[in-house]
């Protein structure tokens, strides 16, 4: 049961207008290095945190493309209705995420240069999406684009049927991040330029959302201290601090966090949280 306000409230719509969270953990230091898939799953969860709506797009959209390869690929003979009805259906939605991935990355950028003039030690990222029907929208009437793309679905239904895949959609975009004062593509940067660069952006969304939605996502970020020398690991703490957010920070070394001397801490042993205000006082490994 979620209640809001002292009222109970159904589904995660109302409860995504008031709290999100974002997350950064070991396995995401790849995310340049690896497929766009885990590129657009790290974008889409920011993009949720700012637009709550683009989840159910989303879930639409991804139900809608097993189905229709499921028609093309195990009927001989499809019914074409419910093709074009499906096809109609991935294709306004198709629109819907394109239109809110860009507009979450233009504010991102704004936001971004902010943090730069802060002069943060965290490198800053270019942030690009790349997918064609974003690219449409710029000159097209997102009605006209719909339209199109449903077209296209239509004529490819045979070329999906034998690959057994969709071949157009916002499936198929990517999530292209630059190290900007380099001009280097992410996949080329450093590992510790790569893990900078997740945690510029995190920052840069934090601060998004706390100006224009008037509230910060619950952080958690999983093992990020260990990988900072001193200066970047305090002035992390110290923008985690101005945000005024709940954030989890997590790691091995207690000497890590000794900075935080106001912060709740606990040890997690055996699948549980306990308590231990003196653990910033000790060193070493917990």
């Amino acid at each position: 049961v979620i209640r809001l306000n002292g009222k109970e409230v159904k589904g995660q719509r109302n409860l995504s207008e008031h709290v999100a969270a974002v997350w950064l953990t070991p396995q995401m230091d790849r995310i340049f290095t690896e497929g766009a898939a885990a590129r657009r799953k790290f974008l889409d969860r920011l993009v949720f945190a700012y637009t709550p709506d683009h989840v159910t797009h989303l879930n639409r959209y991804d139900k809608n493309l097993r189905e229709r390869l499921r028609l093309l690929t195990g009927m001989r003979t499809p019914d074409a209705r419910w093709l074009e009805t499906l096809e109609t259906q991935i294709a306004g939605d198709a629109v819907s995420i394109a239109a809110a991935r860009a507009h979450l990355l233009a504010r991102l950028s704004h936001h971004l240069a902010d943090l730069s003039r802060l002069q943060t030690l965290f490198p800053a990222p270019a942030v690009q999406l790349v997918c064609g029907i974003a690219g449409a929208l710029e000159n097209s009437p997102a009605l006209a684009l719909e339209q199109a793309l449903a077209a296209q679905l239509a004529r490819a239904r045979a070329v999906d049927a034998a690959a057994g895949r969709t071949s157009i959609g916002t499936h198929r975009a990517d999530f292209a991040v630059r190290y900007a004062a380099k001009d280097m593509p992410a996949d080329q940067c450093s590992t510790g330029e790569q893990k900078g660069l997740l945690l510029s952006i995190v920052l840069a969304h934090a601060l998004m959302m706390k100006a224009e939605k008037g509230f910060v996502p619950l952080l958690l970020l999983d093992e990020v201290a260990a990988h900072l020398d001193d200066d970047r690991r305090a002035q992390l703490f110290a923008h985690l601090q101005a945000l005024g957010a709940q954030v989890w920070l997590t790691g091995t070394d207690a000497a890590l966090f000794s900075a935080l001397k106001d912060a709740a801490v606990f040890m997690v042993d055996g699948g549980h949280a306990y308590p231990r205000p003196s653990l910033l006082r000790e060193t070493g490994p917990l």
